[in-house]
């Protein structure tokens, strides 16, 4: 801790002088941030060592204003003279742009007054030689699962650490430091039919929170072998759950098109839907920036901005936009503390799990992995290509895959029948998985 110490303080006096620089060759206002990151990963094939990779950089990002002038630049040599230098590139890029009334810093009284302690920093202590024994573990866990499982893609191991400094000319300077460690697996299932793919993954901020080595393993390997027989399906129309990784997307789709960004520029199915119904009136989305460990917790946006909870959706009802201080101008709206993206968004889930999710289904489509784009956040239009179970009587009748899954993210969103409860903790974005109203089922 003590070194975490004296490199946070180096960071910020690194930050403070910056500006300094900044403002002694005349400008208005600038900001800086300075990040650092460390760690390895480490793969493995077969039980071989494929690579060992470290990973240790540091890089800082400068804006400058000039009224309402801006120049940005960057750079990974934090060098004296190279600090000196990428300062006047972003001056001399400020004095060749056209100015813009909202451009310029967050307003100073958002500024975040504490910093609190998020527990966001646990190091892993184990070496390379130790990440590629779990590896090797966490391979051989699924290859040995099944003789079904006839390959592998590998096993990886990797632990980094970071930490984020970031200030500007309102007086404001904060930091903060963090961990990600994380274990995957992809292996491949053969039979008769064919051959096929899958994978499971774990991450956190402390390797206490993450499944063990094993698990990953025996995951990955136990999906693997579920696709094999996977057989394609005539197009219908049909009633779709969307496991809870899977439903993370959906809701990563919500949240792009109510960022404020995307509201200005008139790009989205969802302009001028500010205090109006999108979802079903049980249907509650918030941001938490505050969990303890949570995996997009932090104190302040990515402009000083202190992060707070807020609800997004109450009641089904739209209740605020996703905002950094341009778009919020742009608006005529107060930042939501969002610049750089969102902080640990989550929904209030039912009594369900998944299985009980399909007897309420009946008969439709269990969709497991999502394949391409296909999304237009312009006019709400969806179609994925999909794997997945096709679902009889409330039970997987068999693997299915070669099918496309196509609506509109409206008619999808106010079609949420309902919200498992197996939610996938893995990611800033949170949800159990979704029971949707019948859509196009494309197949052959």
């Amino acid at each position: 801790m003590q070194i975490i110490q004296e490199q946070t303080a180096t960071m910020e006096a690194m930050v403070a002088d910056i500006l300094t620089e900044a403002q002694q060759l005349g400008t208005s206002a600038a900001e800086a941030a300075v990040i650092q990151n460390t760690g390895f990963s480490v793969n493995v094939r077969m039980g071989q060592v494929e690579t060992v990779e470290y990973t240790k950089d540091r890089s800082l990002g400068i804006t400058v204003y000039f009224g309402t002038s801006k120049g940005t630049a960057s750079t990974t040599d934090l060098g004296l003279a190279a600090i000196r230098d990428t300062v006047a590139a972003a001056c001399k890029i400020a004095k060749y742009t056209q100015g813009d009334p909202c451009n310029g810093l967050a307003d100073p009284e958002l500024m975040a007054q504490e910093i609190p302690n998020l527990d966001l920093h646990h190091t892993w202590p184990i070496d390379t030689d130790q990440a590629i024994q779990l590896a090797v573990e966490c391979e051989a866990t699924a290859r040995q699962f099944d003789a079904r499982i006839t390959n592998s893609e590998g096993a990886a191991v990797d632990s980094h650490a970071g930490l984020y400094v970031y200030g500007n000319s309102h007086g404001f300077i904060g930091s903060y430091p963090s961990t990600m460690h994380g274990i995957s697996c992809t292996v491949l299932s053969s039979d008769t039919d064919g051959t096929q793919r899958d994978y499971w993954w774990t991450r956190g901020h402390s390797h206490t929170e993450m499944e063990l080595p094993t698990s990953v393993g025996s995951k990955a390997a136990a999906r693997a072998l579920a696709r094999l027989g996977s057989r394609a399906i005539k197009t219908c129309t049909a009633p779709v759950i969307l496991q809870a990784d899977i439903a993370g997307g959906l809701l990563r789709n919500f949240i792009s098109a109510i960022n404020g960004h995307k509201i200005y520029r008139q790009s989205s199915f969802l302009l001028d839907h500010l205090d109006k119904p999108i979802f079903p009136e049980f249907v509650n989305i918030y941001e938490r920036p505050h969990i303890k460990r949570g995996i997009g917790s932090a104190p302040f946006d990515g402009e000083g901005v202190a992060t707070k909870a807020k609800d997004l959706i109450t009641n089904g009802i739209l209740q605020s936009y996703i905002l950094d201080s341009y778009a919020a101008r742009k608006l005529g709206m107060q930042s939501t503390g969002n610049a750089g993206g969102v902080h640990n968004i989550k929904i209030d889930v039912g009594s369900m799990d998944l299985q009980q999710l399909l007897t309420t289904m009946g008969t439709g489509v269990l969709v497991t992995e999502i394949l391409g784009q296909g999304v237009n956040l312009v006019t709400g239009d969806y179609s994925r290509g999909a794997a997945g179970f096709w679902v009889e009587q409330g039970n997987i009748a068999y693997p299915i895959e070669g099918i496309t899954i196509a609506g509109n993210l409206k008619d999808m969103f106010m079609g949420l029948q309902a919200i498992g409860h197996d939610i996938d903790t893995r990611q800033n974005i949170q949800t159990g998985s979704w029971l949707l109203s019948p859509m196009t089922i494309a197949g052959n």
